[in-house]
């Protein structure tokens, strides 16, 4: 065991730690409900209106994702030095550490940082972008899957049937839409669904490398690293290289 004196750092402050188990959670139920709507024959899920009430819980999980990220995007200009965007996004100086960083966890002695690691940042910087992507795919899929806010409106006036009102349009019931709009909206939408349905895939390996190599990272390196999402603080037995940037 070493014998090197622990210090404790304050690392991650409270709107950061909310944030990230409100969008690890909101992942989470997107995650599983869109796996229950894309397999959902396949689960015997096969009247329309469990297939309607699959698609709302789905879409409102996604609002408390959107919320989420949009809370954390502002926070990164306005909270601590960890949480800034300047601590989070890559840079010149984090892209040149890159290959010490990971040369220094093969060789079992990694590299201490108290905020995020040049590899930390890619990964962080890689994953809020496919949930921007997949947010906005996911908000033009609800406006015409089921004519949710923000594009359902516009949705509706389109494909609502002459001397429709627009407002009384039914996802379920395509009696009072135009044929031929409704098809090309149909037509359209779906490069949106493919792209969305890519995405998911994407970030569920992407969340199981992000837990495996944090877990790994906690064990070899210490430091509470997992812990410290809970407390915002890390116990480092050595100064850690960034500790000025806080």
């Amino acid at each position: 065991m070493s014998d090197k004196p622990l210090k404790s750092y304050t690392v991650w402050d409270v709107p950061t730690r909310v944030f990230h188990w409100v969008n690890f959670a909101a992942i989470i139920a997107l995650l599983f409900f869109g796996f229950l709507i894309l397999y959902r024959k396949d689960l015997s899920i096969l009247s329309g209106e469990a297939k309607l009430s699959l698609k709302e819980v789905h879409t409102w999980a996604g609002y408390v994702l959107i919320a989420s990220l949009t809370g954390r995007l502002v926070w990164g200009f306005i909270g601590n030095a960890h949480a800034r965007w300047r601590a989070v996004l890559p840079n010149k100086r984090s892209l040149r550490a890159v290959g010490s960083d990971l040369k220094s966890f093969k060789a079992g002695d990694p590299i201490k940082y108290l905020g995020r690691g040049p590899m930390g940042r890619l990964s962080v910087s890689a994953m809020f972008l496919l949930l921007l992507i997949q947010a906005s795919t996911g908000l033009i899929r609800a406006g015409t899957d089921i004519y949710y806010p923000p594009f359902g409106w516009l949705v509706t006036s389109y494909v609502a049937a002459p001397g429709v009102d627009p407002s009384t349009l039914q996802p379920t019931d395509k009696t009072f839409v135009d044929p031929e709009r409704y098809a090309l909206m149909e037509k359209y939408k779906i490069p949106f669904g493919d792209i969305h349905l890519y995405i998911a895939w994407t970030l569920l390996a992407m969340i199981g490398l992000h837990i495996a190599s944090v877990v790994l990272k906690d064990i070899r390196q210490g430091g509470g690293i997992i812990s410290a999402m809970f407390t915002g603080r890390k116990v480092l037995e050595t100064p850690p290289v960034d500790q000025d940037e806080g």
